[in-house]
């Protein structure tokens, strides 16, 4: 089993969802992010999603926009986040990585090549956001030799049809994007997603994770209850960025992301306890 698959089964075995961060490499700088990764785990961070930064990420909203940009302006590149994944990797063999991004820097670097390097570094998986079903073999079938799960997305729009086409080739998880728009731009609806989920649990028994709309700990801990993970980005991202903003030091950045990660893993981690009925 991948590290992914052996995460999830042992979450279906103590009945609660995953907590899947996502931050972006090098945003604000390379040593940031190795400094928050190292921590992650710990502040309660079942999987990671990874981002690598790109100029035109069109699947993001402001806040992840700009940190693409802050992490490109800092000299973060697709090697760089290999290498940022390698030593993560030295510290933790356990929690799965997940590369989240687009195909651009992929297919510059060398769509074999970097199945190859992403595998030995210590890669979980890949989602790349602008890389359809149709036409992902390029990266699916060099992917698939070197144990790579290739996370597909699912949307409010995707039919029957569609969803057959996103689930033959999928693996590792099924990321269901609960809005229609970027992400961190919406609040959602969650009695939508939750029906969105139960159409999907019939066609695939994948693991099914919900990002794009998700803010707060309130917000997390009710998605929690019916799906198998919770991701959150913008308000990760953005917590960041207000800190830094105001000169802190990497040590209050960190801290900053680390004490919103807590509350967050916090709430997706407790939302299926049992409730106590009083006497």
């Amino acid at each position: 089993m991948s590290r992914i698959s052996q995460r999830f089964a042992a979450l279906k075995s103590a009945n609660r969802a995953a907590f899947v961060p996502f931050v972006t490499a090098g945003d604000p700088d390379s040593d940031t992010t190795e400094a928050l990764l190292a921590k992650l785990p710990d502040a309660g961070a079942d999987l990671i999603e990874l981002g690598v930064p790109f100029s035109d990420p069109m699947a993001d909203g402001p806040a992840i926009q700009a940190s693409s940009q802050r992490a490109l302006k800092a000299g973060m590149t697709l090697p760089k986040v290999l290498e940022i994944v390698r030593r993560f990797r030295a510290r933790d063999t356990r929690t799965p990585i997940v590369l989240m991004g687009y195909y651009n820097p992929i297919h510059a670097f060398g769509t074999a090549r970097f199945a190859k390097e992403a595998a030995a570094a210590g890669v979980d998986g890949l989602i790349t956001v602008d890389l359809p079903p149709e036409e992902d073999e390029v990266l699916r079938t060099p992917a698939n030799a070197h144990g790579l799960d290739i996370v597909r997305l699912a949307t409010p729009t995707s039919d029957a049809l569609r969803l057959a086409t996103i689930l033959n080739g999928a693996a590792g998880f099924l990321y269901y994007v609960s809005i229609a728009g970027v992400t961190g731009t919406k609040v959602i609806a969650a009695s939508n997603v939750e029906a969105a989920l139960s159409r999907l649990r019939e066609q695939s028994s994948l693991p099914l994770a919900v990002g794009f709309g998700i803010r707060t700990a309130e917000q997390a801990a009710e998605i929690a209850r019916f799906s198998d993970a919770v991701v959150v980005g913008s308000a990760i991202v953005s917590c960041m960025a207000d800190a830094e903003n105001t000169k802190q030091t990497q040590a209050v950045v960190v801290d900053s992301a680390l004490r919103l990660c807590r509350e967050l893993a916090n709430a997706v981690h407790g939302a299926r306890a049992a409730v106590r009925v009083a006497p």
